[in-house]
C-alpha cells in the first residue's frame, strides 16, 4: 500500500510494489514523481527526512537536511546591507539541498538489508514519463501559482519554468518540466553521487553562482545524508517514533505523550474538551522547541530526555482544562509532502521532502531546472540566537515523519504537510484512529485545526475548519481561545495521510480530502 497527497504518485509507488520492489525503492520512485506532479510542493532542490521500519528490528532514521553554505554568515548578508536573510530569491538559496543524498542512503539500505535491485531508471521511469509529457494542473498548484506570482515572477527561472506566457497555468492543462525530466535521466545514469559529486554538481554550482548564490560547488561536494536514531516514545498504547533535531519531531511526540497523561479516553473525540487540551499541550511543546531546538551539534538538551516521564508530567499538570494559555509567535507555513509505503513483508517507510515555502525560493537552476529550496531563510543573522546562520549548520526544521508500533501488533505509518500545523494535524490523526478507535480515513477527514500562521497570514490564531459545531466554536472562545473560522476542507489544514498494517495482515489506508492524493494498494 502507498498514499501520497498525488494520487500519480502512489500509483508510481504502488506499480515498483508489484514488481517485486521494497517499500524503500517505491518510495524514491513516489518521491521523484510527486516532484514532477506537485512542483509547488517539492522538489529535488530540497531536503528529506525518513523513517524506516521492518519487522522485528527498531526503525531507523535518514537525516537528509542539508547544511549552511561555507559562504553564507551574518557578515556576508551584512556586507550586502542586509540585516535579516531574504526570503525569496538567491540570497534565500544558502543551504545544500539533501533530499537525492537521501534517496542514496536509502536506498544503499534497500540492497544491503533488504536485497534491494531495481535500477534508478526503472525507478525514475514514472516521474521522467510526466516531465516529459505533460502533467494536468492541479488546482493546488494553479492558486499556489496565482497566489505568489507577483512575488515569484522576477526571480530567475521561475517564469520561464512555471508560468504560460507570463501567466499562471490553468487548472486541467497540461505541464512540463522537461530540464527536470532530463536530470532525472541522466542521475538514472551517472548515479545520485553525481548531484554532488559529479556532472551534474558542475552544473548546478555554475547556474547557483551565475545567480548569486553563496552556495559553491565545495559545499555540494562535501554533503552527504545521515544515518541517524529515531526519537521514540513509550506510550500508553505503544511505542511511537520520530526524527531527531533538527526537525520538529520532538514536537509531535512530547504532544501525544502530554496528551496519554490527560484521561483523553475520557473525553468526546472532537469536542470542546479534546480541542482544547490537544492545543494546550501543543502550546507546552512548541515553548521547548522555541527554546532548544536546533543543530543537533548545538542542542544544550537531551531531546530524547524531554520525553521521560519526568519531564512530561509537569507539563500535562501546567494545563488548566477550562481557560486557554497566553500564545506567542509559531514558526510559520512549510510546503511539504508526507508519504508512506508499506510492502508485503511489513516493511514501511514514512517519508516527508519538502522545499519550505510552496517553490522554495522561486529560483529555477537554467540547465537542470531544479527549483531550489529556501530553508535557510528560517537562519536568524542576529548574533547568539538559537538558529544563528552558521557555515555549515542544519536549519531548524518544520518537517517530521511519524511512525508508531502498537502493542496490539499494528503498525502505523502518518504524517503531513503544513509547518507548525504538522505535529497537531499527526496528534488528531493518532488520537483519532488510535486513542478513540475511528476508521482511519475518518480520522483523516475530520475536521481540523491549526494554532499558529499559514500562508499568507500573520496572526496565531487557533484556526479551526468550519465543520466544527458552534457549540465546540463557542466553548472554546470561552476559555479563551482567539479563533478563525476556515473553509469546510481548508488546504491550510495540511495534506494527511495514514496506512496500518494489522496483525492479521490487512492494510489500511487513508488520503486527505484536502489534497489531490490517494491511496493505491494490490
Amino acid at each position: 500500500m502507498a498514499v501520497a497527497p498525488h494520487f500519480l504518485a502512489s500509483r508510481a509507488a504502488i506499480d515498483v510494489l508489484r514488481e517485486g520492489g521494497n517499500a524503500i525503492e517505491a518510495m524514491v520512485s513516489a518521491a521523484a514523481t510527486i516532484a514532477m506532479v506537485y512542483p509547488h510542493m517539492t522538489g529535488l532542490g530540497g531536503d528529506a527526512f525518513w523513517l524506516i521500519h521492518e519487522p522485528g528490528q527498531e526503525p531507523v532514521a535518514i537525516d537528509a537536511c542539508g547544511g549552511a553554505a561555507a559562504g553564507a554568515s551574518p557578515s556576508f548578508y551584512a556586507r550586502l546591507g542586509l540585516d535579516s536573510i531574504p526570503v525569496r530569491g538567491p540570497l534565500a538559496v544558502n543551504t545544500v539541498a539533501g533530499t537525492v543524498s537521501g534517496w542514496e542512503r536509502a536506498l544503499a539500505l534497500s540492497k544491503q538489508r533488504w536485497d534491494g535491485r531495481m535500477p534508478l531508471s526503472r525507478l525514475f521511469a514514472d516521474a521522467i514519463h510526466h516531465g516529459e509529457q505533460g502533467v494536468a494542473v492541479t488546482g493546488s498548484q494553479m492558486r499556489s501559482t496565482r497566489t505568489k506570482q507577483t512575488e515569484l515572477e522576477c526571480q530567475p527561472g521561475f517564469r520561464e519554468h512555471f508560468l504560460v506566457d507570463g501567466a499562471t497555468p490553468k487548472e486541467g492543462s497540461l505541464f512540463f518540466q522537461s530540464k527536470m525530466a532530463a536530470t532525472l535521466r541522466h542521475l538514472s545514469h551517472a548515479g545520485l553521487d553525481d548531484f554532488y559529486r559529479g556532472e551534474l554538481a558542475q552544473t548546478i554550482a555554475a547556474d547557483l553562482a551565475a545567480c548569486g548564490s553563496p552556495l559553491v560547488l565545495a559545499d555540494l561536494n562535501g554533503y552527504r545524508a545521515e544515518l541517524t536514531q529515531p526519537l521514540a516514545l513509550e506510550h500508553t498504547l505503544g511505542k511511537l517514533y520520530n526524527l531527531p533535531p533538527p526537525t520538529q519531531g520532538l514536537v509531535s511526540l512530547m504532544i501525544l505523550g502530554i496528551l496519554d497523561r490527560m484521561g483523553l479516553s475520557q473525553m468526546e473525540p472532537d469536542s470542546a474538551d479534546y480541542v482544547h487540551c490537544v492545543v494546550e499541550a501543543t502550546k507546552q511543546a512548541f515553548k521547548v522547541r522555541d527554546a532548544y531546538i536546533t543543530d543537533p551539534r548545538d542542542m544544550r538538551i537531551d531531546a530524547q530526555a524531554c520525553l521521560q516521564p519526568g519531564f512530561l508530567n509537569p507539563l500535562a499538570k501546567a494545563i488548566d482544562l477550562d481557560l486557554a494559555l497566553p500564545w506567542g509567535k509559531g514558526r510559520g507555513p512549510g510546503d511539504t509532502v508526507w508519504m508512506g509505503v508499506m510492502d508485503s513483508q511489513g516493511r514501511a517507510v514514512s517519508f516527508i521532502q519538502s522545499i519550505y515555502h510552496e517553490f522554495g525560493s522561486g529560483v529555477v537552476l537554467e540547465q537542470s531546472g531544479l527549483n531550489w529550496q529556501n530553508r535557510g531563510c528560517s537562519f536568524s543573522l542576529q548574533k547568539g540566537a538559537l538558529n544563528e546562520l552558521k557555515p555549515g549548520r542544519k536549519p531548524f526544521h518544520t518537517l517530521n515523519p511519524a511512525l508508531a508500533r502498537l502493542h496490539d501488533g499494528r503498525v502505523m505509518v502518518y504524517g503531513t504537510m503544513g509547518g507548525d500545523g504538522q505535529p497537531q494535524t499527526q496528534a488528531a490523526v493518532f488520537t483519532r484512529a488510535i486513542v478513540y478507535g475511528q476508521s482511519l480515513q475518518q480520522a483523516v477527514t475530520a475536521p481540523r485545526w491549526l494554532l499558529g500562521r499559514t500562508w499568507g497570514q500573520s496572526s496565531d490564531s487557533l484556526k479551526l475548519e468550519a465543520r466544527f459545531s458552534s457549540e465546540v466554536v463557542q466553548s472554546l472562545r470561552q476559555r479563551g481561545h482567539q479563533i478563525e473560522i476556515l473553509h469546510d476542507f481548508d488546504e491550510a489544514m495540511g495534506h494527511a495521510g495514514a496506512i496500518i498494517r494489522h496483525p492479521h495482515g490487512m492494510l489500511e489506508g487513508a488520503s486527505d480530502p484536502r489534497s489531490d492524493g490517494g491511496v493505491a494498494c494490490f
